[in-house]
């Protein structure tokens, strides 16, 4: 997502953040959404290149920060229940 820029990397952090809290039923304010989007998208930006995909552009920078974010939020519920 680095040919976003600084505002376009945010504005699809704090979109993939609030996607994921959506699909995992999660309330959240809007600093903790764009904080999990921002480390979505650098989870899932290092997934797209361990697996050697093309997510260029913000539709793909997006679908990949959603799932990264999604993963983010799983690992914290884990480790919050531990």
């Amino acid at each position: 997502m680095g040919d976003l820029g600084l505002i376009g990397t945010l504005i699809v952090g704090l979109v993939a953040g609030w996607i994921a809290a959506r699909l995992l039923n999660r309330r959240q304010g809007l600093g903790q959404q764009l904080l999990v989007g921002l480390a979505g998208a650098a989870l899932g930006r290092l997934l797209a290149e361990g697996l050697d995909l093309d997510a260029g552009g913000w539709i793909g920078g997006l679908v990949m920060a959603t799932i990264g974010a999604l993963l983010t939020l799983s690992l914290v519920s884990l480790l919050r229940r531990n």
